[in-house]
């Protein structure tokens, strides 16, 4: 850390203060320390967050934790001293069995500089089985009582899967959510809300800002903001918008043989 610059605690405290609802966070998923400094110069960026879809797709292993934690710890800690920007990390399930292993694991997250974290209740994938809520919310609490000990407030994003496995289990998927916000997260990632009126009735029922991921035909930001929400991400959109534009690159400098005018720049990294 340079002088001056704010400390991994300052950064967790802007990160949680980003998540206003109505005038939501929103966040261009990154994936190494290059996507992280060129997202992290944009106009408007105020934080960057990693997705562990694409994290994993970099390293050429399968998103569910197919990284080890110290893949993930490594790639966190590139991605957070390529920026000073607060950094929240995709940390899958926390990479461990039980709630210790999970306080372990966030500990040294937490000294590889991540100001925030997304963690979440499924057993593995969006539609699968989730953990017993008990089970659940005690990773949680291991995950803020490792922010405790570090002295770090961290933004804990806290993820359910509940609506994305069965999109009627909407009072399980509220009262998960409120046993993490009891259990110590700050922001609350519900997938699978399809609906305005799902948007605003979770806006209305859970105890924190609620966090989405949009994706194309989905609610626009802007009416997004007006329900509500306190976070927006694109998960592994991002990477996939990349690698669209850098195969359309190279079939076009392949198919002509030279090195065409209109791609003729040289992006300063």
């Amino acid at each position: 850390m340079t002088p001056g610059s704010p400390t991994t605690a300052q950064k967790a405290e802007a990160l949680s203060a980003l998540h206003v609802p109505g005038d939501p966070l929103i966040v261009t998923n990154v994936w190494d320390s290059m996507t992280a400094r060129i997202v992290a110069r944009t106009p408007g960026v105020r934080a960057l967050a990693t997705a562990s879809h694409s994290v994993a797709f970099a390293l050429g292993v399968p998103d569910g934790e197919g990284m080890t934690v110290e893949q993930a710890l490594d790639a966190a800690r590139r991605i957070t001293g390529s920026t000073e920007l607060p950094v929240s990390v995709d940390f899958e399930r926390g990479y461990a069995r039980d709630a210790a292993g999970v306080r372990d694991n966030v500990a040294r997250l937490i000294d590889a500089g991540a100001a925030g974290i997304n963690i979440e209740d499924s057993l593995g994938g969006a539609t699968s089985e989730r953990r017993p809520l008990e089970e659940a919310a005690a990773r949680v609490a291991a995950a803020r009582a490792a922010a405790d000990a570090a002295g770090v407030p961290l933004a804990i994003n806290a993820r359910t899967d509940t609506l994305a496995g069965s999109p009627d289990n909407w009072d399980e998927a509220i009262d998960r959510a409120n046993a993490y916000v009891d259990a110590g997260a700050t922001s609350i990632f519900m997938l699978g809300l399809s609906t305005s009126r799902q948007v605003a009735d979770a806006v209305a029922a859970v105890r924190a800002p609620i966090a989405v991921f949009a994706h194309p035909g989905y609610l626009p930001l802007q009416r997004l903001a007006e329900l509500g929400v306190g976070r927006v991400s694109f998960g592994p959109q991002s990477l996939g918008l990349t690698l669209h534009h850098l195969a359309a690159a190279a079939a076009q400098l392949t198919a002509r043989g030279e090195y065409p005018s209109e791609l003729a720049y040289r992006y300063e990294l």
